[in-house]
């Protein structure tokens, strides 16, 4: 009797379960973003879930967790139930080189979460002032190993993309550089665009204004094709720097571990619909945004994607020796 009791009641739990995952979404849903509110995480979020919203037919928020390089809002996220309502929008940072880091991190970007959907890709630029010596890759490649550690790249913060890509950068090309750490975006430009600073790796669509003002001269392209809409003439590293080069910043989202498959089947799918206005698509790529194959949309091919990234990141933060706790 029991034993039927007990079978009876799991019954019940899976029944209600299939339900709800059925009738969702029945209220407004809410995406953790792991930044504050107007950085280009924040903008990409809005956008996406503004378009997401009106094919999943409920309301989408957005709500701001900032700190910690985005590791307290995605620790929020996981501890968040698994009910469909509340996702994490990703980050290569915290999601990929976030357990090589922190040697503390209260989640694991694989097991703590399911993932749902990729964004598309954001490849980075790298930057160096107008007045600046080095015209290729290859110059300033030739100048580092002339001159260890005496180049500098600026970048946004301790752990923050343009810090990785630089150390990435680093490391596949056989260079010691030195770093330095601003805080924010900002200011780490404003210094490359007066000449306190060599280079910097930049989003190729938050650099496109400062390339095309003027103020700043792109070298290399961290995309394995070129862009020559938005940054004619420009290289990739892959073509001939570091041959099979290929880094971006990164974005997806996340459910809490134990949300309804078909829940995050629901929201792919309506991400995909999304993705075929092709206005908005063409508006992404002219910012220099990569837009991918369907496939690598999907749930399953994005969670093999964020475990290979953890294992990638662990290697380049080991080599370059960072450390955030």
């Amino acid at each position: 009797m029991k034993l039927l009791k007990t079978s009876g009641a799991v019954a019940l739990l899976l029944a209600s379960q299939m339900a709800a995952a059925q009738a969702w979404p029945t209220k407004t849903m809410t995406w953790i973003v792991p930044f504050a509110a107007g950085g280009p995480t924040d903008a990409m979020a809005r956008d996406i879930a503004d378009k997401v919203s009106r094919h999943v037919g409920q309301t989408i928020v957005i709500e701001n967790v900032a700190g910690a390089g985005g590791t307290i809002g995605a620790t929020k996220a996981s501890r968040s139930p698994a009910d469909g309502y509340t996702f994490l929008v990703g980050h290569m940072g915290y999601m990929g080189a976030g357990p090589a880091l922190y040697k503390k991190l209260s989640y694991d970007p694989v097991k703590s979460f399911e993932p749902v959907f990729r964004f598309p890709d954001t490849p980075l630029v790298m930057l160096v002032g107008k007045n600046s010596p080095y015209k290729t890759a290859d110059d300033f490649v030739a100048a580092a190993k002339a001159n260890p550690s005496k180049i500098n790249f600026s970048n946004a913060g301790v752990g923050s993309t343009s810090h990785l890509i630089a150390a990435l950068f680093a490391s596949r090309a056989g260079i010691e550089v030195t770093q330095i750490a601003y805080k924010g975006a900002g200011p780490a430009i404003n210094d490359l665009i007066g000449g306190q600073v060599d280079a910097m790796f930049d989003q190729s669509n938050t650099a496109l204004p400062q390339v095309q003002g003027g103020r700043l001269n792109a070298i290399a392209l961290t995309s394995l094709t070129p862009m020559p809409k938005q940054y004619p003439g420009v290289q990739p590293l892959a073509e001939k720097t570091i041959p099979g080069f290929e880094a971006a910043t990164w974005y997806g989202l996340y459910a809490p571990k134990g949300t309804p498959r078909d829940v995050v089947e629901k929201m792919h799918q309506a991400y995909l619909k999304a993705l075929t206005d092709k206005a908005w698509t063409e508006r992404m790529a002219g910012q220099g945004i990569k837009l991918l194959p369907d496939a690598q949309y999907a749930p399953d091919a994005f969670g093999k994607f964020t475990a290979a990234e953890v294992l990638r990141w662990n290697d380049v933060v080991a080599a370059a020796k960072i450390q955030l706790d």
